[in-house]
């Protein structure tokens, strides 16, 4: 058998060599696919924390649009009660845990109600709160305080979502 020049063997085998012509390599190694397996498991894992930290970020402002809804709430109540509103009969503080007798009068009816939707909407615990400050020009500031350390990294314990508005 005739092998040629070795200009022959590496242009018809690849090698230099004669006895390596006939060897290559057929399929992909297990170490390449543990790579790419390893690779792609580290992306996954990336993703997922990814979306665990966009779903707590979205909650936490889920929660502070609805303390700004729930301070509309209240202020159209009082506009309907103008006269005990700018008569400081709101100016108080609820909790969720201890709500106001809902009896007597269309302001603790009220107080009463939204005391609910605090507690229904953020947890019915001492640490949610609604605060009432109105002067005698209707010149009102809700704060609502509650629970947000759900959030991640940038919750907090208390959050407090503050509306001034004019009744």
């Amino acid at each position: 058998m005739n092998m040629g020049s070795p200009a022959d063997v590496r242009i018809k085998g690849g090698s230099a060599c004669p006895e390596r012509a006939g060897r290559y390599q057929a399929g992909v190694g297990l170490i390449e696919v543990l790579i790419a397996v390893l690779v792609l498991s580290i992306a996954f894992l990336g993703i997922a924390a990814l979306q665990a930290t966009s779903l707590s970020t979205n909650n936490s402002a889920m929660a502070r649009s609805m303390a700004t809804i729930a301070s509309y709430s209240i202020l159209d109540a009082m506009r309907t009660d103008v006269n005990a509103a700018t008569g400081t009969t709101y100016n108080t503080t609820v909790k969720a845990n201890a709500c106001p007798d809902g009896t007597g009068s269309l302001a603790n009816y009220q107080l009463n109600a939204w005391c609910t939707q605090l507690g229904n909407t953020f947890g019915a615990v001492e640490s949610t709160q609604g605060t009432i400050a109105c002067d005698a020009l209707g010149n009102c500031t809700i704060t609502i305080s509650f629970d947000d350390s759900r959030a991640g990294a940038g919750g907090s314990s208390t959050e407090k979502v503050v509306t001034q508005a004019i009744l």
